[in-house]
Order: structure tokens, then sequence, then C-alpha cells
């Protein structure tokens, strides 16, 4: 039987890709920062080749600027940047929610019932700070996977997976910003009770005014922290790791 491991060089690569990506969607390294390669370092512990490769994927992610010979720093925030991807998720969430009703089976009715019961069950045990927890952000994640999982396309599957964790940092900006609580869990639940239903027209509009409410929240209390029109920010833009 063949050895299936990876080389150490090659799973320590990975495994800092994933922390760094981590680390970007969560805001803990703030849209703008300068990506200062000697902080990276001792921040990740690697060397500069493996910090060099994961920047590169990020670049490709859309989650990281590479400023020529300037260097790299966080994809910058804006509201041409929200607004533009928020419309991009919407018609691939409905495509992809559209598809998954077509071709989803009982088994894939079982998974989003199971994934929604824990992220609730996870909601009701948090109460309001819910959205804090890293625990609840990767259930939501995975509820919103299991809605769309019997689409059939891994493409499509794989672009939307990448919208929905740029998507991530204006999740928790408009968390810090609303104004008042979102029943978050009676929208899930009306999102899933439409999807087994096999209700495509209402489930892709539930699931599109899911998105879009997100971003009205951030544009109406939170525009203020960001560059008006372009792909600029005002968030962070003077800031690096260093200072982390």
């Amino acid at each position: 039987m063949g050895n299936t491991l990876k080389p150490a060089g090659e799973t320590r690569a990975a495994d800092v890709l994933a922390r760094m990506r981590a680390d970007i969607i969560s805001c803990t390294l703030k849209p703008g920062a300068k990506l200062r390669f000697e902080a990276l370092r001792e921040m990740y512990e690697v060397s500069f080749s493996t910090l060099r490769e994961a920047l590169s994927r990020l670049v490709a992610e859309g989650l990281v600027v590479a400023e020529g010979q300037r260097g790299f720093l966080v994809a910058p925030v804006s509201l041409f940047d929200l607004n533009d991807l928020t419309d991009v998720r919407a018609l691939i969430e409905r495509q992809c929610i559209k598809l998954a009703i077509e071709r989803g089976d009982d088994r894939w009715e079982g998974d989003i019932i199971a994934t929604f019961h824990r992220m609730d069950r996870l909601q009701s045990r948090l109460g309001t700070s819910y959205y804090l927890s890293d625990d609840w952000g990767a259930l939501h994640g995975a509820f919103h996977l299991s809605l769309v999982a019997a689409c059939g396309s891994p493409n499509l599957l794989e672009i939307r997976q990448k919208l929905f964790e740029r998507a991530h940092r204006y999740r928790r900006m408009s968390s810090q910003f609303r104004p008042q609580w979102r029943a978050k869990d009676v929208e899930h639940k009306m999102i899933m009770d439409r999807v087994i239903a096999r209700d495509t027209a209402a489930a892709q509009d539930l699931v599109e005014r899911h998105i879009r409410e997100t971003t009205e929240n951030v544009i109406a209390h939170a525009s203020h922290l960001f560059a008006q029109g372009g792909t600029g920010a005002a968030i962070g833009r003077t800031e690096s790791v260093a200072a982390e």
C-alpha cells in the first residue's frame, strides 16, 4: 500500500495557509493591514518561503492584495466591494439552491435538519452573544453549505464557498454595529422549511433576503468606516501586523 502522507513541508504550508485565511476572515488580521514578512514569520513561526507561498494563494483567493515591490496587505473592504460581493453571492446562492432542490434526496434533507438542529441548540446555549463564537460560526457555515450540497456542481460550490468566506468579514462588522437583535434562528428555519418543501422560488427569495439584510445593516450603521466608491477602504490602511 502506497504512503498517502504529505511531506512535512507541504503539511506545514497548508497549515499556515489555513491559519492565515482564518485570521483574515475573522478580522484578526484587519482589512487594509500591511503584511510584513518579519512580523508574519514570528506570528506563524515559519520560513519566508512558506509565507510567500501562502500569501500568493491568498492573493488568488482575493483575501490579500500584492502591491508590487511594496509587499502585501490584507484585502481592504469598501462599500463598492460589499455591494458587488452581495450581488454576486445572491446570484450564486439562488442557482445553487435551485439545483440542490432539483437533485437533492432524503439523505440531503436529513443532513440539513441535523445541521440546523446543532446550530440552533448552540445558539440557544450561547444567547445573544452567539455571533462571537467560532463554534457557532462553523456550524452556521455548515448549515448554509448543507442547503446547497446536493447541487451537483463542484465548481459552483467552490466559487460559492470562497464568496461565503469573503463575506464573513462583513458579517462580523454587521454584528458589531447592529442596533437591535436579529432573529437569525427564525430566518434559518424559514429557509430550511422552504428548501425541504421544494419551494424553489420562496427558498431563493429567503436566502437572498438573508444575504442582503447583512449588507443593508452595514451600510446603515457602519458606512462611515468605508471609503465611498472605488475599491479602496478607510479601515486599517496604515496598520501593519506588527502592531497586532
